[in-house]
């Protein structure tokens, strides 16, 4: 069970997770009016900055390169309205929900059936030592790796490295691997025809805009703002688990609630990063309470303040987290290889 004590930091009140769970409930429900608006505060503003770049290309490469960084941040928050679409929060209504999804999934590069899934296993295991591997970033307890031959090992560095996990490992997972989910043929036929028909979607909307802009056009705008877009999205889910004081346990000490209040973090951004984030940095409210809508955990925040003390990093905090990659569960932090090396 969960310390109360270990939820108080600079004299926060300490509620046990439980309770918040309960507590946060009655934040659910979706409002069909804002979602609405949400959804086209967030296209329309990435249709033009998309179209404005390919104008710019015309005065020069660089000028439209320039517009590729606001509209990699509508794409973000495109992709962050698909997620609550995969709750179930973002609309009141399932098909609502799942349609927005699969047509955002072909702008985002990412299969919405297949995505859905595998994220629903990562709410569902975070936090638990024996049932990693869902939806999370691969993370190796200092045993572990210690036991590990040489070569494991340097493999595993490479892995953690961050030019892997921000650079190759987003191009390679939103450019390839939700093409062709190789990993997922254990599970049946649905997360292959997510993909595929995901892929058929982008074929679709590749051919349609191309022939407007020209290929070549459209691949030096839409190529990185899409690169952009699925590294942020990335670093955004490093820092929300991968920070030193998360909290790993395993079975029976395991509890969903108390590794989503404390294994999850409360990355507290500037006002328009946040709002280009879709709040998804108050990433503890929203492990305990999968179903709030992204517009209401703003709302949440303001009703019980004590819950923006938790876990609590800044943007200039969280640049400290790369170097972390092993879980010292003697310690009960994550530690870096060099720390993991010299108490070794």
């Amino acid at each position: 069970m969960l310390d109360q004590n270990t939820l108080k930091p600079e004299g926060a009140l300490a509620r046990d997770a439980r309770n918040w769970a309960q507590i946060l409930g009655r934040y659910r429900g979706p409002d069909d009016r804002r979602a609405a608006l949400e959804l086209l505060i967030t296209a329309i503003p990435f249709a033009a900055l998309c179209a404005a770049a390919w104008v710019a290309l015309g005065h020069g490469y660089w000028a439209g390169l320039l517009l590729v960084i606001p509209a990699a941040g509508f794409l973000l928050r495109l992709f962050l309205i698909q997620h609550d679409c995969g709750h179930g929060a973002f609309f009141s209504g399932k098909a609502a929900n799942d349609w927005t999804g699969r047509v955002l999934g072909v702008l985002t590069l990412t299969p919405y059936g297949w995505w859905q899934r595998s994220h629903a296993l990562h709410h569902a295991t975070s936090g638990s030592l024996e049932r990693r591997g869902y939806g999370d970033i691969d993370t190796l307890t200092v045993a572990e790796y210690r036991a590990r031959s040489p070569w494991g090992r340097a493999k595993y560095r490479m892995y953690r490295h961050p030019l892997v996990l921000f650079g190759i490992g987003p191009a390679y997972m939103f450019l390839l691997q939700h093409r062709l989910p190789m990993g997922m043929m254990r599970r049946g036929w649905r997360p292959w025809a997510s993909a595929l028909g995901t892929n058929l979607g982008i074929a679709a909307a590749v051919v349609a805009v191309s022939s407007h802009t020209g290929p070549g056009a459209f691949a030096l705008v839409y190529l990185p703002v899409a690169l952009l877009a699925a590294t942020t999205g990335i670093w955004l889910f490093y820092v929300q688990h991968q920070f030193e004081q998360t909290t790993w346990d395993r079975h029976p000490e395991w509890s969903w609630q108390d590794a989503a209040l404390l294994g999850s973090s409360h990355y507290d951004l500037p006002p328009g990063i946040r709002w280009l984030t879709a709040n998804i940095g108050l990433h503890h409210v929203h492990h305990l309470c999968s179903h709030i809508p992204f517009y209401r955990l703003s709302r949440v925040l303001r009703d019980h303040p004590e819950l923006g003390e938790i876990n609590r990093l800044t943007l200039r905090e969280s640049f400290r987290c790369i170097p972390l990659a092993l879980w010292d569960e003697a310690g009960r932090r994550l530690v870096s290889f060099r720390e993991a090396e010299r108490a070794g």
